[in-house]
């Protein structure tokens, strides 16, 4: 079992851990001592206990407000989740009927032929 190093407030503590967990250890340890920083600034040296008291109410204090958050937000996902799927628009494209496309092509060969004639006439 892993002894490690950390500190709180300025102050060292020696404590064990299982293999593979110190990091979780050393940033746990971080958290506590980002919260008791501002507490020395603010009230000068306190007992250990009282530091590491106030720190940790400070946290659980942060934590509790993620949570009420995080239950609010899967709130809002469940509910979102429960309304009914959009119905896709339907786009309907109207079908050109056999006897346009047939007169369209009489047209262009109309068009064709008389552009052919100009050039003849041209020449």
């Amino acid at each position: 079992m892993p002894d490690l190093e950390i500190t709180i407030g300025g102050r060292a503590f020696s404590v064990a851990c299982q293999p593979g967990e110190e990091h979780f250890l050393r940033s746990a340890a971080q958290m506590l001592d980002t919260e008791a920083q501002p507490l020395l600034a603010q009230l000068g040296r306190l007992p250990e206990a009282r530091m590491l008291l106030m720190a940790g109410l400070m946290l659980a204090d942060k934590t509790a407000a993620v949570e009420d958050e995080n239950r609010t937000l899967k709130a809002k996902v469940a509910e979102l989740e429960s309304r009914p799927a959009v119905e896709k628009e339907k786009v309907e494209v109207p079908v050109i009927p056999p006897a346009v496309t047939e007169t369209l092509a009489e047209i262009a060969a109309r068009a064709e032929a008389l552009a052919a004639k100009l050039e003849e006439s041209r020449a």
